[in-house]
């Protein structure tokens, strides 16, 4: 692959837009359940298809993962690079109209993230990053939050589970909402990980907590919330990877109390 970082991200924010040009112009109107209360849309499966043929063009040489292919997919951990994509990220907002939904592309090289490019196009908000050049939200540059304590804090969580186990794997997370009502300034739920990530990024946010970890869903924006200087870990501290089981951005001054909080819930 001969192409820099520059013309990559160029490459990646032109496939945003794309995307983001359908989710904010298109209805949903076929939708289908995929397992317990999780649903794709036809509009999920466009946009996967219209960017794919896009990146297909633009770079034939960097494979693809997306959340809504069936069948075997490359591996983000050994492929040389691929493209991972999230067609749509908060389809069960989107479905309902609330405009808490992205578009999320990232470009992983190595193993890790290089690119990546987070499009809300029913707020206006476009983000991006490169590996070692920063974070930018709409072209300026971000920087996470300077938040000192949880108790001057405000904390987002993922959704809670679906399908299979789901009962179990939500008693963590109730434990973890109630842990944090009692100590953070307040808790919101978005329903969507580019945001929870990016608002990190921002500093609209101070911190989050997502119990899951899906490259599609984390891999841009684990990137552009590094890149702003946010302490992105899995919730034992390890540094955050593909294989992490999950995801936690924190502002740095308090990145170590939330996770002794987590490790408390257990």
């Amino acid at each position: 692959m001969t192409a820099d970082g520059t013309a990559l991200l160029d490459i990646a924010r032109q496939a945003i837009a794309i995307g983001g040009d359908l989710l904010k112009n298109t209805r949903p109107g076929q939708v289908e359940r995929k397992g317990d209360r999780d649903f794709v849309t036809d509009l999920d499966l466009r946009i996967q298809d219209e960017i794919r043929r896009y990146l297909a063009d633009a770079a034939p040489e960097i494979e693809f993962l997306s959340e809504e292919v069936n069948g075997p997919q490359p591996d983000p951990e050994t492929a040389d690079a691929m493209w991972v994509l999230d067609p749509i990220d908060g389809t069960s907002n989107f479905i309902h109209g609330i405009p808490l939904s992205a578009v999320s592309l990232a470009l992983v090289q190595g193993g890790a993230a290089t690119v990546g490019v987070i499009l809300a196009p029913f707020l206006g908000l476009e983000y991006f990053a490169i590996a070692g050049r920063g974070a930018y939200s709409n072209g300026h540059r971000m920087a996470a939050s300077q938040s000192e304590t949880l108790e001057k804090s405000i904390v987002s969580l993922g959704d809670y589970a679906v399908g299979a186990n789901a009962d179990r794997k939500n008693q963590r997370r109730v434990a973890l909402t109630t842990a944090l009502a009692s100590s953070v300034e307040r808790v919101r739920m978005f329903g969507s990980a580019a945001l929870d990530l990016v608002w990190v990024a921002e500093g609209r946010t101070d911190a989050c907590v997502i119990l899951a970890n899906k490259p599609w869903d984390t891999a841009a924006g684990v990137l552009i919330a590094r890149e702003s200087g946010a302490r992105v870990t899995d919730s034992a501290g390890n540094s955050h990877s593909f294989a992490s089981a999950d995801t936690v951005a924190a502002a740095p001054s308090i990145a170590d109390e939330l996770l002794t909080l987590i490790d408390d819930i257990g």
